[in-house]
């Protein structure tokens, strides 16, 4: 099935907000797929809420926000931190960037060591503190929590926020010489693209109460491994198991018995085995194609490159 024609307009690289985070299965390299079969609603003013249910380094978000009319967006994420993150951007974005301006400051007139030393100082207060942040109810201490995991994920190895059994944050240093630990601009036209959003705490299930015909949703779970060492699911505690893409599909389902415009993207199997056939056979129904993509964070820069990702619609 052909893809919708690319809205009028609309260019690949216009000015307002985008991510402020490095983060495994961000979409920005993916949006070249994803305008172009875009709900025509979006653009004719039918559609005017957003939904996504994992929203990660928001992405589609900032895309979609900056360019059709959506009274409403709701972002939700499993992951308490990147809630956290989120919600001290859109409610204090001065204090967080003092806060992490601080700490750029620090690491840049480090040495090598000095550097090594700092990152492993935050990390172990980020987790020390854990036990005493509610992440339910905001308050003051969100916005150095914020700050320091701004600092973690652009000073820690490849950019990626992966957690133990224990919930604490485990990445190691990334040995970064001039990262760009806080960048205020962008986080001042990130928090002005929050005003209309509500960031919400809650598995995806957690989206259906606000879900109905007039809503795109978009989601970008956490993404079925292409082989058994190429894992970025753990972005909870307890990660995201086939179990839980199933889950997801049948949430999918019941959404489009409501009449809601639905995109879903995730890994091919098929790039590494052929006959792994288990988004086919889960999303049968809708249409499914299959785009190429740059994959963008690997431990092996040999190992980054062009494979296929599906995105699957429930419209033409």
């Amino acid at each position: 099935m052909t893809a919708s024609p690319r809205f009028k307009g609309s260019d690949s690289s216009p000015p307002g907000a985008r991510p402020f985070l490095k983060w495994a299965g961000g979409k920005t390299q993916l949006l070249h797929a994803i305008e172009p079969r875009l709900p025509p609603g979006l653009a004719d003013g039918t559609i005017t809420r957003y939904v996504e249910p994992f929203v990660g380094s928001g992405a589609v978000f900032f895309f979609l926000n900056r360019r059709f009319p959506l009274k409403e967006c709701y972002l939700y994420d499993i992951n308490e931190e990147l809630v956290i993150l989120y919600q001290v951007v859109k409610r204090d974005v001065a204090g967080l960037i003092d806060h992490a301006t601080a700490l750029a400051g620090e690491y840049a007139g480090a040495s090598e060591t000095e550097r090594n030393d700092l990152f492993y100082r935050v990390r172990e207060r980020f987790n020390r503190a854990r036990a005493a942040i509610d992440p339910a109810d905001y308050e003051d201490a969100w916005v150095e929590r914020a700050a320091q995991l701004l600092f973690l994920n652009k000073t820690c190895f490849n950019g990626l926020f992966r957690v133990n059994s224990r919930g604490e944050f485990n990445v190691p240093f990334g040995k970064y010489k001039n990262p760009a630990i806080c960048n205020g601009a962008a986080l001042e036209a990130a928090s002005k693209a929050l005003a209309n959003a509500e960031v919400r705490l809650g598995d995806s299930a957690a989206c259906a109460e606000v879900v109905d015909e007039g809503t795109f949703v978009y989601f970008d779970p956490p993404y079925r491994p292409l082989n058994a060492t190429s894992s970025f699911t753990s972005y909870a505690k307890n990660g995201f198991s086939d179990a839980d893409q199933t889950r997801l599909a049948e949430l999918f389902a019941s959404l489009d018995r409501r009449g809601a415009k639905l995109m879903l993207s995730n890994s091919d199997p098929c790039n590494h085995d052929p006959c792994d056939r288990f988004f086919d056979d889960l999303y049968g129904a809708w249409t499914i194609e299959r785009v190429p993509a740059r994959r963008s964070i690997n431990c092996r820069g040999d190992r980054r490159g062009t494979v296929a990702e599906l995105i699957i619609r429930n419209y033409d």
